[in-house]
């Protein structure tokens, strides 16, 4: 007689439900109930708009979505703390020489590479060496930063590093992330560009590359969370980063759910998002601020000439009606170069100038600016008060830039606005062809502001508004020669004391990053963040899938 397999099957799965019955009888008469706790697995889906090109700290500082990844797999040296202050990351420790020329840093010996291989200075030495490479394609800017230092190392847990001259901002420079010697030194230089290492890079971060997938092929890239780091603390298997042509892709994926959360949120594109069923959006601020560049020479505007004229200026600008109206609410307004926070930042050395309409029409007519008769403006010895403003051609500048039209109207100033490429932008700048201009200025970590402030950067450098303050270019001069930063704040709140009293710029509003997650993922906090990593601090938190458990039951329950 032939035997029927299903049968069979049908025969242990009845058996099977009678045996799960009657344990959850038992449970129920011993006093016990079930309840849902936290369990591991699952993989965080992240979807952000672009796709990446070399994620490779070295040459990946162009690309959004690089520089994203890079901070999640890459250390450097040294790192930031929140108010941009410098820590050990894999140097345990640096110390400076007397004539402050040479710094030495003592390697950590406790972090390895992603695939188990430990880190030593001879990583180091072949990453600052690699920068230095004529054949190798690395930015200009670290090219030039590098040239004239000279790189040692006695022992694989020290290097030397020894400048011209001493250089504060230079801590800074040993933050970019260290690559994998054993991995790449046997590469030529000018091959590591299309290297497939900088598809699927091996890193010391939190976060490593999964080599399973190749994301070109998937439009997926896999990161796990690196056990040296996490300490098999979290409870999330995966970090899956998924990537978008664009906002309204990205808004479909998380309505689908193929994705639960979103990095790199654009401002413009928060209001679509807020209305999505089950997202929560994490803001904070980021190291942008946008800003008016007044024209101090002579080819500028005789009203900008003088600091009166630009105080007024800035006394009729609404600033948080100008970021309610014109990015969404998506700006922060603060005074000043230095971004709110950061150990450089004196509030005491800073004067804010708040919107005042009367103010500054009163101001305007002391200097003889006058409202024209019969006709709309101002004009003085029947010169019309004109500012020839330009800007970035792109869509969230020219929104700023009508709305400031709008604002200088209502106080008798018409602007003529002059929209320019973003890619020449610079150029224009240098030519001095504006009176003022509405510019974005990424500040630095650290800072020196010495290429925009300085007497010098008339000529060499970014102060394209001819500022030519001799107290406040010492004091940048002096403050970059320094590496304690204690050391350096008297100089920088001298330097902003200046820039208040003569009012070279005047900040509009600082930028915010965004960060989207879903409801499904419990326990997702996310406090303030400016490098991707510092947004999964908590991750060791975040839960997405649960298990139930037999508890004892509430005696109401028995």
């Amino acid at each position: 007689m032939k035997i029927d397999i299903r049968w069979q099957l049908l025969l242990v799965v009845i058996c099977l439900g009678l045996v799960v019955s009657l344990l959850s009888y038992q449970i129920q008469r011993a006093g016990l109930c079930t309840t849902r706790v936290p369990s591991t697995g699952g993989r965080l889906g992240i979807g952000i708009v672009g796709r990446p090109d070399k994620i490779n700290p070295l040459l990946g500082s162009q690309n959004p979505v690089d520089q994203e990844i890079i901070n999640l797999v890459f250390d450097g040296l040294l790192r930031r703390d929140v108010d941009g202050a410098p820590l050990p990351a894999l140097a345990e420790s640096w110390t400076v020489s007397g004539d402050g020329k040479t710094l030495t840093l003592v390697m950590r010996d406790d972090i390895s590479w992603h695939d188990g291989r430990a880190v030593t200075s001879r990583d180091v030495l072949f990453t600052y060496g690699l920068i230095q490479d004529e054949d190798f394609p690395a930015p200009e800017s670290l090219k030039s930063l590098w040239s004239s230092i000279v790189i040692s190392s006695t022992n694989k847990s020290s290097v030397e590093l020894t400048l011209p001259h001493p250089y504060g901002p230079f801590l800074d420079a040993l933050t970019i992330g260290i690559l994998p010697a054993h991995l790449l030194e046997d590469i030529p230089p000018n091959q590591l560009e299309n290297h497939p290492f900088n598809r699927a890079p091996i890193g010391t971060g939190p976060f490593a590359v999964s080599q399973v997938f190749d994301w070109e092929q998937t439009g997926l890239l896999r990161l796990v969370p690196a056990p040296q780091y996490w300490q098999g603390a979290v409870k999330i298997d995966t970090l899956d980063y998924h990537f978008y042509p664009d906002n309204a892709s990205l808004a479909r994926a998380f309505s689908t759910g193929d994705i639960q959360a979103v990095a790199g949120l654009s401002s413009e594109a928060v209001p679509d998002f807020l209305v999505l069923p089950g997202f929560r959006l994490f803001t904070s601020p980021n190291r942008q601020i946008t800003e008016l560049l007044f024209n101090i020479r002579d080819n500028g505007s005789p009203l900008l000439k003088l600091e009166a004229g630009r105080r007024a200026l800035s006394s009729g600008t609404d600033r948080p009606l100008l970021i309610d109206e014109a990015v969404d609410g998506q700006g922060l307004v603060i005074d000043g170069p230095f971004v709110p926070g950061d150990w450089a930042f004196d509030s005491d050395a800073i004067e804010g100038i708040g919107f005042n309409a009367g103010e500054a029409s009163r101001i305007l007519d002391e200097l003889g600016w006058l409202p024209a008769e019969g006709a709309p403006g101002r004009e003085r010895e029947g010169e019309p008060l004109v500012l020839t403003m330009i800007h970035p051609d792109d869509a969230p500048n020219r929104r700023i830039a009508e709305v400031l039209e709008d604002q200088w109207a209502q106080i008798g100033i018409a602007a003529d606005l002059v929209a320019v490429a973003p890619d020449e932008m610079s150029e224009t700048l240098s030519l001095g062809a504006f009176d003022v201009a509405l510019v974005d200025v990424l500040t630095p970590v650290d800072p020196d502001l010495y290429d925009f402030w300085s007497q010098e950067a008339i000529i060499n450098g970014q102060n394209y508004g001819g500022w030519n303050n001799r107290l406040a270019s010492e004091a940048l001069e002096s403050g970059r020669q320094i590496y304690e930063t204690g050391e350096r704040i008297p100089y920088y709140s001298s330097f902003l004391k200046s820039f208040s009293e003569d009012l070279p710029a005047y900040t509009l509003f600082q930028h915010v990053e965004n960060f989207g997650v879903s409801e499904t993922i419990r326990d997702a906090e996310v406090g303030l963040f400016q490098q991707p990593r510092e947004r999964f601090e908590t991750l060791a938190d975040w839960v997405m899938l649960y298990r139930e458990v037999a508890v004892a039951c509430p005696e109401s329950e028995l």
